[in-house]
């Protein structure tokens, strides 16, 4: 063998491993990278979680604001204020018998 052939043999060696080193950091950095496959999996598993949380969050928010609009003084729900007040008072008419 001359020095040449070994010399060819050496970076065909040197590119070969470059050609594979270069694959797996970008193989590995499109599964676990920050923009990785992964993380997306992880992104929209989150948004799930916070889309349903915000559905409810909504629901509580309508129902309050139909509570709050109900004791409002444009539009007095008497039902609605005799009940909070005898749960939060502790008030029952004569008539009622209270279980505790």
């Amino acid at each position: 063998m001359n020095e040449s052939g070994a010399t060819r043999r050496i970076a065909q060696a040197v590119f070969g491993f470059f050609v594979i080193a270069t694959t797996s950091y970008f193989g590995y950095s499109a599964l676990q990278g920050d923009t990785g496959l992964v993380e997306q999996v992880r992104l929209a598993r989150e948004q799930a979680t916070l889309e349903a949380n915000l559905a409810e969050l909504k629901t509580e928010r309508r129902r309050m604001e139909n509570l709050t609009r109900r004791l409002s003084d444009r539009y007095l729900d008497l039902d609605l204020l005799d009940e909070r007040a005898r749960r939060i008072l502790g008030y029952a008419r004569q008539d009622e018998i209270v279980i505790r």
